[in-house]
């Protein structure tokens, strides 16, 4: 979800929703459904690039980026808590793609990649990604606006 205000107009209800949606709801999933991976499931969390240190950072986005930032950690720890019979599990942080999420906060911006693109990238990574890393933060990002 996405909140998108300048930080002193970020109200307590706009923290816990974000918090709630980008963070809260993929950790419960992964607990939820982790009885049901093994060795050979790969979990992708998705991320943003304004929640990777040293990325661009950009004004209105402090609750949605810091909500994302979780996942990021979440990824790292899980990596090394899970055993070999659990899942594998990266994270990609995604750089400008064309959603009406980017349309809301970038009005007006042309994103360089598709969502269908993204998604076709995304659906092969899930296959095929576990095999080469696990707890990795993946960057994937031609353009931040």
């Amino acid at each position: 979800i996405l909140v998108n205000k300048p930080f002193s107009e970020i109200t307590e209800s706009d923290i816990n929703y974000s918090i709630s949606v980008n963070y809260k709801a993929p950790f419960r999933t992964i607990q939820l459904t982790l009885n049901k991976m093994n060795s050979d499931s790969h979990i992708v969390n998705i991320t943003t690039m304004g929640a990777v240190q040293g990325s661009v950072k950009f004004p209105g986005l402090a609750a949605y980026s810091s909500s994302k930032t979780g996942i990021v950690i979440l990824t790292e720890l899980l990596a090394q808590e899970f055993n070999e019979t659990q899942p594998r599990i990266n994270c990609v942080a995604l750089g400008a793609v064309q959603t009406e999420m980017l349309e809301e906060a970038f009005p007006g911006y042309e994103a360089p990649i598709s969502a269908n693109q993204m998604a076709e990238h995304l659906y092969s990574f899930g296959l095929t990604g576990h095999h080469f890393q696990n707890g990795k933060i993946i960057q994937l990002s031609l353009s931040t606006p």
